[in-house]
């Protein structure tokens, strides 16, 4: 063989190499994530031709396949479509999945590794296998009781077990129909997303994880109280400088308790009375004696900046760095640029409420196959242990204080004991403030926990506060489980 040929022969041989190493990554190795792009059309057609798994609340389908007379053969369809969509998603030919259509597709489309030993009877017969059904940690009653006292204000709302984490409600308002993206109607399906997605109330975002994080004025207070129990300088009943304003360095306006007044005799309060009475002053003061570091600190023991996935991705609330003394005071009165969800709040009081372990939140509790038989489960975790028992009930007794005797005394429920916090949050100049209430019931054997966020005021707008528009939505939501 003379040297062009066998050079050619190398050539020919490097491109067949290079071939093979080609197909094999594509067909082995990034198959898996090709088929589970959101846009891949021949995945989706190809899981229409088999029946999905259900998403089911209490044994209720709020999300199931219906067969049909046309080449998709099944039909997804949401029959009690905006109650839980922010929890179940969509499930779209054109656009995709997202909520637990998305987080569970593997297990819904019956595609997972999971179920194929289950699925040899189906595949020998050549039928097609049937996906799993998909059981939510949502109790229907908590979640029609959070929407009802929610109603059409901008706002979420969200519920969780703090022994556990199970989430026992997640609802966003203004919310939107799945069954607008399901259906066979692709014209129809362009014509509703361009409605949704343009749409000036931004609909489709799951406030209760995402959107553009709210800053949680006083409710984020229990931090700071938190930070400053636990650095061991301060008790309940530890003295605190509360006048009327505070003049912070550096800035020229000094910043007001809402009420205008001081806190307290001779301008001082404790801390416990501070919490109470949501204090600016006294907690501006005390934010700038712990320092950044401490305040900082105990956010992240929380799970401000932490990634979590429930199985949907909740962006991570936030607590600013490189703060000036006046920002700093700011910031710990849940201002300036600290930004979190209703769901990150509902944790700060889910920890307290469960002597001082954050458990991880979740939304699915079991996967079935189609004979009912238990594919996978979910079991509690502790996220994070946030603050030691002693400080936990320092923090749990307080809260009590506010919904008995101060601010939050409209989430009271009778004959059961109630701990919370409130707030009401500036967000911009001439703008109504978003007004949040966040705590647990019962106060002493907690079995839910809840945040709730009202944009811009909701119904009452100036005149809104935390205690007037957020205690009572909580309080409907709390009586749903403890009731």
């Amino acid at each position: 063989m003379n040297t062009p040929i066998r050079r050619l022969s190398f050539v020919v041989m490097a491109m067949f190499a290079a071939l093979l190493v080609a197909s094999t990554m594509i067909q082995f190795v990034q198959a898996k994530s090709y088929n589970e792009k959101p846009g891949n059309r021949r995945a989706l057609l190809k899981s229409y031709a088999k029946e999905r798994g259900s998403i089911l609340v209490d044994g209720n389908a709020v999300a199931v396949s219906k067969p049909v007379d046309n080449d998709f053969k099944w039909q997804r369809s949401y029959p009690q479509g905006s109650t839980y969509a922010a929890a179940t998603g969509y499930f779209s030919f054109t656009y995709g999945t997202s909520g637990v259509e998305r987080g569970y597709n593997d297990l819904l489309s019956g595609s997972s590794d999971k179920l194929f030993y289950r699925q040899l009877p189906e595949i020998l017969t050549g039928k097609e296998p049937q996906g799993a059904s998909v059981d939510l940690t949502i109790r229907a009653k908590v979640q029609q009781a959070a929407r009802n006292a929610l109603g059409n204000q901008r706002g979420a709302v969200v519920a969780m077990d703090p022994k556990t984490g199970a989430i026992l409600a997640m609802v966003t308002s203004p919310t939107y129909d799945p069954n607008l993206l399901s259906t066979h109607d692709l014209n129809a399906v362009q014509d509703n997303w361009k409605q949704l997605t343009t749409a000036k109330n931004q609909p489709m975002i799951n406030r209760v994880i995402g959107g553009n994080l709210y800053p949680p004025g006083s409710t984020f207070k229990l931090v700071t109280a938190a930070a400053a129990l636990e650095s061991g300088k301060y008790k309940p009943d530890s003295e605190l400088d509360a006048p009327a304003a505070i003049k912070l360095p550096g800035v020229v306006r000094p910043l007001p308790n809402v009420t205008g007044r001081a806190c307290g005799p001779n301008d001082r309060t404790t801390l416990e009375h501070a919490i109470e009475i949501s204090c600016n002053t006294a907690f501006a003061g005390l934010g700038m004696d712990l320092g950044q570091d401490k305040v900082r600190q105990q956010a992240t023991k929380f799970g401000f900046g932490q990634q979590l996935t429930i199985p949907m991705n909740v962006t991570p609330s936030t607590f600013p760095g490189n703060l000036q003394q006046a920002q700093l005071a700011q910031s710990s009165i849940g201002q300036f640029d600290v930004r979190a969800t209703p769901l990150q709040m509902a944790m700060v009081s889910a920890g307290i409420a469960n002597g001082g372990k954050v458990m991880r939140p979740y939304l699915v509790q079991t996967v079935r196959d189609k004979n009912l038989d238990v594919v996978q489960s979910t079991d509690p975790s502790v996220f994070s242990d946030a603050v030691g028992s002693d400080v936990a009930t320092q923090l749990k007794d307080m809260m009590k204080k506010v919904v008995d005797t101060g601010t939050g005394r409209r989430a009271q429920i009778p004959n059961v004991e109630v701990a919370g916090k409130t707030g009401t949050a500036e967000t911009a100049p001439g703008v109504n403030a978003d007004v949040w209430f966040t705590g647990f019931a019962p106060a002493n054997d907690p079995k839910v926990v809840v945040a709730v966020v009202v944009e811009d005021g909701g119904t009452a707008g100036q005149e809104a506060s935390g205690g007037s528009v957020a205690a009572p939505i909580a309080k409907a939501v709390m009586e749903a489980v403890v009731k």
